[in-house]
């Protein structure tokens, strides 16, 4: 079974106790209750010594919320692990809350991609969860309808207008990421955002009334005009940055000819099956990179290599 970052939480989302303001403040005040302290959507952890994990989180009681993070601050509930509620707070402050303060000594703020890769895939996988809420509440303060204020509700799962009536919920943006194929060789590209030198599989966002399908062969046309068939599912990640699902796919293509548009790309070339198992390896080809095992494109270049 594939492991992709960032799912296979262990929590039981409780969907239905959301809805319930009297519970989740009693979850709140329980001191059986665990919170996550997020500062600027870094999490914070510390070291594990009980797992194979470099790190795990830096969990508080939650019926401390208040001193930690303060008593305005964002508290999500994440879902219930053995029956014990899980939330998530975020913690508003102009400086790092681990220098100073009840979090002092207790951890580390983390960048969210360096934390998900120290942490077990059970704890990468919360965090997910956490950072994209957290995010979207930070982007939905005001109602897109008609401007007013919106208010958090259901745990963290919905905001309301008051002003319009409206509830606005939280998103999450479908991404096909393809590796496209060609006998013993895949298109990879490299985003003019990325290091020099590291290339990846194509990806972009379905578009309203695209299929999976649809948007695969569009995107790899578009980037680089070359047309592909036969568009086969691989596996799903959810990627928090901000709040995407990527969609893995595989697609064959019909000749190698590249053309392609400078807007979306800086390079791409076929890479040979050989040359990516060296990488793979760890070991150099010719200055390239790619992405780490966080990333699904990971698993779909490694998925590609141990084709016979």
């Amino acid at each position: 079974m594939i492991v992709i970052p960032f799912s296979g939480s262990p929590l039981d989302r409780a969907s239905e106790k959301r809805t319930d303001s009297v519970w989740l403040e009693e979850q709140l005040n329980d001191p059986n209750s665990l919170v996550w302290p997020f500062w600027q959507l870094r999490p914070f952890i510390r070291e594990d010594s009980g797992s194979d994990a470099a790190k795990c989180p830096a969990y508080f009681r939650a019926d401390a919320t208040a001193q930690i993070a303060g008593p305005d601050a964002l508290k999500i509930f994440l879902g219930l692990e053995n029956r014990r509620a899980i939330f998530a707070a975020d913690i508003i402050s102009g400086t790092s809350p681990d220098e100073i303060g009840p979090l002092s000594g207790g951890g580390e703020f983390y960048e969210a991609r360096a934390a998900a890769q120290l942490l077990s895939p059970e704890a990468a996988a919360i965090l997910g969860q956490a950072k994209a809420l957290i995010d979207w509440h930070k982007r939905h303060g005001f109602c897109p309808n008609c401007g007013a204020k919106t208010f958090f509700a259901d745990g963290g799962y919905r905001r309301h207008c008051v002003a319009c009536g409206a509830d606005h919920f939280p998103r999450t943006d479908p991404v096909v990421i393809m590796l496209v194929i060609h006998g013993g060789a895949c298109l990879v590209g490299r985003s003019p955002r990325f290091a020099e030198g590291m290339f990846s599989a194509l990806a972009g966002f379905i578009e309203p009334g695209e299929t999976i399908e649809e948007a695969v062969a569009r995107e790899v046309f578009e980037e680089t005009g070359v047309r592909v068939r036969n568009v086969i599912y691989f596996a799903t990640q959810p990627w928090p940055f901000p709040s995407s699902l990527m969609i893995g796919c595989f697609a064959e293509a019909e000749a190698r000819e590249i053309t392609i548009d400078k807007t979306e790309l800086a390079e791409a070339f076929w890479l040979e099956k050989s040359k990516l198992r060296t990488l793979l390896s760890g070991q150099p080809v010719d200055g390239l990179t790619i992405p780490p095992p966080i990333a699904i494109a990971h698993h779909l270049l490694k998925r590609f290599a141990e084709m016979p």
